[in-house]
């Protein structure tokens, strides 16, 4: 069947909702706006129940990291001891002995440390191959799982929501926790590990310089606090602007035709300007002040180094300490400040990521279709009797739509269904094809219930052709080979000979090999609508629905494409929905709709001789034309 049900040509969305790529403070920057979760606790403890399949992946992870961590942190300590290698026979000099330089002695210390930084590479390397392979594991099943979820949700929740919104959280959000989860968790056990291993190493080497390098803690929260306080108020101003600027570069990208026939490009390029302008002094500010928190925490790291080394010194010459310990106790006393800074930065991205898995649980958590019926219909088989027996319908319990529609359709016959705009035409169609399911009575397909039938099965016995065609970025031979799987050729041409496409496809470069863009633009809109009813021929269905199908197409191609689908309709059940009531003179039964609600059934001639509702709109459209036609 031709799928095209609740679908928009040329539907395309800007940048999927979350944040925009490309802008913004990356990994390891402070004063990263993120977005808070609702309830952290449980989607905490969910997300983690994804983790729990790989519990031994992680406790390797976990001890690779922290060996990892161990030996680098003990490099300093060793280096030190090189360093009073080298220093010793200075200060027995300067005692009155004589020393030499223990070269080999030193050597062997530089042979231990440059194993230990293998063994700690090795070991980081082991901890993000597993890490990796973990994450991509726990992403892959939760991309199946939401991807599932979308073929079982119902189309009131496509209805409801943008496409925006549901591919931020399909891409963006799984994207989040994936990065989170290959980078941040290993992050946050090595910031740990190395901050608790820096302290008890800085504690075995000197207490009291210890406890100077602490005293800087305070001074360095206060800084990191004000820093991002002060930046997050501009980052969420740059998003903001982003978000703006995203949303006039689309509408003046798909509308720049209208643009241009309006002459309005001087003030689009205006508005543009004057956003882009707004981006720019946010962004600008807000890179700046989360720039500077690195140069601050430098200075506040370098009070702390002078202070070291003046005490350090005086420890020295007291030789209450070595030199090779100061120098040693200097590099923790750099490692010191960086772990806080990553663990500050890395609160702030899970509190995003559970922000983002918070909302794959709720597309996850989402009411999906009534369960799945196993039954089915052969459609060589199917006669294509439709029966509504006292159909109740409502998009809401409390404001009923439809109301005890009876309607009867013979195998064969061509129903018409007429009435305004939201009289409940195009409803009528979604109830048949199960997108949404009736509230009370049933619809029957040659006697048996549409609930009880598969629903893809079921959908396989309608062919549609829409007001609103849709067609996707590739071939047209490709487009028209969508109404049914492993089509030949030859049943692709002679669909398109039926639907009178062939000669406009032949005058193409490429032929049948023409790749349609995006928005399938680079052909007409009547072009666009043959190859849907190309694709419709091509599909052969039992049962046959149209929405004003040759709406978009000159006078001349509607009566060629009429007595296709005349040919096509032969022998079987079809729907036409209608607005020009020329179109429908025919047809063997015409369903008049107004308010949810039959008010009238029969044939043109008979609704015409009752002198009712539909008499009314047939006159009025008549006189129209006519008006039309005399100017």
């Amino acid at each position: 069947m031709s799928r095209e049900a609740g679908r928009k040509d040329g539907q395309r969305s800007g940048p999927p909702g979350g944040r925009p790529m490309g802008f913004g403070p990356g990994p390891g920057m402070m004063g990263m706006p993120g977005q808070k979760a609702k309830n952290f606790k449980s989607s905490f403890k969910r997300l983690a129940g994804y983790l729990k399949p790989f519990r031994l992946h992680l406790i390797a992870v976990f001890v690779a990291a922290i060996l990892s961590t161990v030996f680098s942190i003990f490099t300093p300590k060793i280096l030190g001891r090189a360093t009073d290698k080298l220093v010793e026979p200075i200060m027995a000099r300067l005692e009155g002995a004589e020393a030499a330089v223990d070269f080999r002695a030193i050597a062997s210390i530089l042979a231990l440390l440059a194993g230990l930084y293998v063994i700690s590479s090795l070991f980081g390397f082991f901890q993000q191959y597993l890490m990796a392979g973990v994450a991509q594991k726990v992403v892959y099943r939760l991309r199946n799982e939401v991807n599932e979820k979308l073929g079982k949700l119902p189309l009131k929740f496509f209805d409801a929501r943008s496409n925006g919104d549901i591919l931020s959280r399909v891409v963006n959000d799984v994207d989040n926790i994936s990065n989170t989860l290959q980078q941040s968790l290993t992050q946050i056990i090595t910031s740990v590990v190395t901050l608790i291993g820096v302290i008890v190493m800085m504690l075995t080497i000197s207490p009291l310089l210890t406890l100077i390098l602490v005293l800087t803690l305070p001074l360095s929260f206060i800084v990191i606090a004000a820093v991002a306080k002060r930046s997050q108020l501009y980052f969420k101003s740059q998003q903001t602007e982003l978000g703006l600027l995203n949303g006039h570069v689309e509408e003046m990208y798909t509308g720049h035709t209208v643009v241009k026939a309006f002459g309005r490009e001087r003030q689009s390029i205006d508005r543009f300007e004057e956003i882009n302008g707004r981006l720019y002094a946010s962004s600008w500010k807000a890179q700046f002040i989360s720039g500077i928190i690195m140069p601050l925490m430098s200075l506040i790291g370098n009070i702390g180094y002078v202070a070291i080394c003046v005490v350090g010194g005086v420890l020295v010459t007291r030789q209450s300490i070595s030199v090779g310990d100061i120098l040693a106790f200097i590099q923790y006393a750099r490692q010191f400040t960086m772990p806080i800074t990553q663990t500050a930065n890395i609160a702030n991205i899970i509190q995003s990521t559970i922000a983002s898995a918070e909302r794959v649980f709720e597309l996850l958590d989402e009411e999906e279709e009534s369960p799945e019926a196993a039954g089915s219909l052969k459609q060589s088989a199917v006669r294509g009797d439709v029966e509504f027996r006292n159909v109740r319908f409502g998009y809401k319990e409390d404001a009923p739509l439809i109301e005890d529609m009876n309607i009867e359709v013979k195998s064969g016959q061509t129903v018409a269904i007429v009435g305004p705009t939201g009289a409940g035409k195009t409803t009528l169609v979604n109830l048949l094809m199960r997108f949404y399911e009736v509230n009370g009575g049933a619809i029957t397909i040659d006697g048996r219930d549409i609930r009880e039938l598969e629903r893809g099965k079921l959908r396989s016995l309608f062919g549609m052709v829409l007001q609103d065609t849709w067609l996707f970025n590739g071939t047209i031979r490709d487009n028209i080979a969508y109404g049914r799987a492993g089509a030949t050729e030859a049943e692709v041409v002679s669909a398109a000979v039926a639907a009178h496409a062939d000669h406009f496809i032949r005058t193409l470069p490429e032929g049948y090999d023409t790749v349609l863009n995006e928005e399938a633009s680079n052909i007409s809109q009547g072009q666009k609508q043959l190859l849907t009813i190309a694709r419709a021929i091509l599909a052969d269905p039992a049962i046959l629905i149209l929405d004003e199908a040759t709406s978009s197409v000159d006078t001349r191609t509607e009566v060629q494409i009429q007595q296709a689908m005349n040919n096509l309709m032969t022998g079987r059940t079809s729907f036409v929905i209608a607005h020009r009531l020329s179109t429908i003179r025919d047809a063997d039964l015409i369903l008049v709709m107004n308010k949810g609600s039959v008010i009238e059934q029969g044939t043109h001639e008979e609704l015409l001789a009752k002198g009712g509702f539909y008499a009314e709109l047939y006159n009025s459209q008549f006189s129209e034309e006519t008006e039309v036609q005399a100017v």
